[in-house]
């Protein structure tokens, strides 16, 4: 997912997306815990997309304040 992408998204849509890749990570981590993961790199794209949508969503935050 692309940070412009995620700049598309509005407010109520990102929390959506945010909820559903945490799920996603914790069911990554414990399938690497069990040895199961076949995709190691997927648990770093979903970090940083979780990383990428608190981003705009602070950022949206911000603007909000000023």
């Amino acid at each position: 997912m692309k940070a412009s992408n995620v700049r598309e998204l509005n407010n109520e849509e990102l929390q959506v997306k945010l909820a559903d890749l945490k799920k996603e990570l914790f069911n990554l981590r414990l399938s690497h815990a069990t040895g199961q993961l076949t995709n190691p790199l997927a648990l770093n794209n979903v970090k940083k997309d979780i990383a990428r949508i608190k981003t705009v969503l602070r950022e949206r935050e911000q603007a909000s304040k000023a």
